[in-house]
């Protein structure tokens, strides 16, 4: 009877950790995606001038960095990151549902 609870536990358990990794996996394909249309875009002949003018830009280049700093890939996150994290997901989701 024991060992049937501990298989059962154990088999919970596992499951939980499988629908995570499932979980992870997802988000990592749809920031995946995000990076590889965006990447795509960038390069698209309509943007490609506007881009390069914004990279020569200070002041441009000044502010982006400023906003990046508020930002963090550590594991402990603020709600900044957090909700800029949850804007990426669902854009390439998104993305990810309308291409695939």
């Amino acid at each position: 009877m024991k060992f049937v609870g501990m298989l059962l536990c154990s088999m919970v358990l596992f499951c939980s950790v499988a629908k995570a990794q499932l979980s992870a996996q997802k988000e990592a394909a749809y920031m995946a995606t995000l990076k590889a249309v965006v990447d795509y875009k960038i390069n698209d002949e309509e943007n490609y001038r506007d881009i390069e003018e914004l990279r020569e830009n200070k002041r441009f280049n000044e502010d982006l960095l400023k906003m990046l700093s508020k930002l963090s890939n550590r594991r402990t996150k603020n709600s900044t990151n957090s909700r800029v994290y949850k804007i990426l997901l669902k854009a390439g989701k998104d993305i990810y549902n309308e291409l695939n």
